[in-house]
């Protein structure tokens, strides 16, 4: 699967999905991931995108223009194509979203700024607006992260078995269960016996268990 970020910081972007799981990714060919700079796409002598906004008021906006350049200098995949703009007037991104992204080809991701971004550029390139949370970020580049790393978790050979996501917290439709590891006996907290066991199906009893005790504890929205 392959990702394209519309950005004026690319070096945010590759910085964070050039590590861990992404990063491996990335190397095996699994996933592709470029970041292009808007401002390469700029008119302006000194590189400006953005301007101050019609009807007044506080702050810069992005233009159209170097947007939708950048927008058209990006090569497109054979297969399905989607192009989403970060923002917090978006959808709420959920595990279901990121899933349906996940059969798309190639996603073309919009990383605002500023005050925002001209309105004819959304209307002109993006089938839709994802938000990762009611609150407010400088930028759309940790947003685009986000997205990318739920996103293809969920590609075949990024994780190393289909459990890993499957039954994970949300994934599952519960939380997760709790985890532990060495030592038995850390600052007088012991591991729960029954872990210890060998015992494979009272494991997944208990764990089974405790995820449903956790999830109407913390998350019963989840539920009902």
């Amino acid at each position: 699967m392959r990702f394209d970020i519309m950005t004026l910081f690319p070096e945010m972007v590759t910085g964070v999905l050039n590590t861990s799981i992404t990063g491996r990714a990335i190397q095996a060919g699994v996933i592709e991931v470029s970041a292009h700079n808007i401002r390469d796409h700029s008119e302006d002598k000194h590189r400006r995108v953005d301007d101050t906004p019609y009807g007044g008021g506080f702050g810069m906006v992005m233009a159209a223009p170097p947007i939708c350049a950048c927008f058209d200098s990006i090569p497109r995949s054979a297969g399905r194509v989607r192009t989403i703009y970060m923002s917090p007037k978006g959808k709420v991104l959920t595990q279901k979203k990121a899933a349906e992204l996940s059969r798309f080809d190639q996603l073309i991701i919009l990383c605002g700024h500023y005050e925002g971004v001209d309105e004819r550029a959304i209307e002109e390139i993006c089938d839709e607006e994802i938000s990762i949370g009611d609150y407010i970020l400088t930028g759309g580049e940790l947003a685009a992260c986000v997205l990318v790393d739920c996103v293809s978790r969920l590609i075949d050979g990024v994780l190393a078995d289909e459990k890993c996501h499957t039954e994970e917290t949300v994934s599952c439709g519960m939380l997760e269960y709790p985890q532990y590891t060495r030592p038995p006996v850390f600052r007088g907290r012991e591991v729960p016996g029954v872990l210890m066991s060998g015992n494979h199906e009272e494991v997944e009893r208990w764990r089974y268990g405790k995820a449903l005790e956790d999830t109407l504890k913390k998350r019963k929205d989840l539920i009902y």
